[in-house]
């Protein structure tokens, strides 16, 4: 009989492979850069493309990024992660970034970005900048289907638009397409998961992190779920049908 790990394991393959054959996320000779934070999600992330790269159909090379903001003390144990991706047989990059944060004054916080979006745009910025300089053609980031269907709710909410964050970006401006292999996959698999898995948590989270839009859409989208469980594949559906999954930027 299989394990609990077992079984998990495999609807997750399952759930990975659906996602890159409908989105046509992955293709023979793509060399692809994960967005490697230390969270669970892109740990998951990782090991499904590092393990499916073995199999060798699609033929394609993984190596990962880790990005430290140099004033922003978001960690994880670099130690761990080189030697998660060791056991993988993926090269780790360690790259450093900053941002400035203006005086909390009233008057700076209305004129300035918030650190969350600047934190953001530079870990992205060193991202895309490293992909480039690898020769990568994709970018691969940890976005699990909750987080679409999250995503599609506050632009629906807050900005009055139906639209998230697709399973396929093709970048306008530079040579890269942005892909989110886990976007068929439940977090609550990929919590439990990285339970079984005893994946290492991140030792200290991002001091700006406070309850958001993001946190009440959550809220908001659980006790709709609970009303109906078939929520999840209604909005789904309706990404799809929109073509909101697959875009160009």
């Amino acid at each position: 009989m299989r394990t609990e790990l077992e079984v998990l394991e495999k609807r997750l393959k399952d759930r990975f492979v659906k996602a890159f054959a409908t989105y046509h996320l992955i293709n023979d000779d793509d060399h692809i850069l994960v967005a490697l934070s230390g969270g669970k999600d892109s740990l998951c992330l990782l090991e499904l493309l590092a393990k499916r790269a073995r199999i060798q159909h699609p033929r394609f090379a993984v190596e990962a990024v880790h990005v430290r903001m140099e004033n922003i003390k978001y960690e994880t144990s670099t130690d761990y992660l080189q030697k998660f991706c060791d056991e993988l047989g993926v090269k780790l990059h360690v790259c450093t970034t900053r941002f400035e944060i203006g005086d909390a004054t009233e008057a700076n916080i209305k004129k300035q970005k918030q650190p969350c979006f600047l934190c953001s745009w530079y870990r992205r910025k060193k991202i895309f900048d490293l992909a480039q300089e690898l020769g990568c053609n994709k970018i691969a980031l940890g976005h699990h289907q909750d987080d679409i269907l999250h995503t599609a709710l506050m632009n629906l909410f807050y900005e009055g638009r139906f639209g998230t964050m697709p399973a396929l970006l093709q970048m306008k401006k530079m040579p890269l397409q942005i892909i989110r292999p886990l976007c068929l996959i439940k977090e609550s698999d990929i919590q439990r998961y990285a339970e079984l898995r005893g994946y290492q948590k991140q030792i200290k989270l991002c001091p700006f992190e406070h309850e958001s839009n993001r946190t009440n859409i959550k809220h908001l989208y659980d006790k709709v779920e609970q009303m109906n469980p078939e929520t999840r594949h209604s909005l789904w559906n309706a990404l799809v049908r929109e073509g909101k999954l697959i875009e160009n930027s």
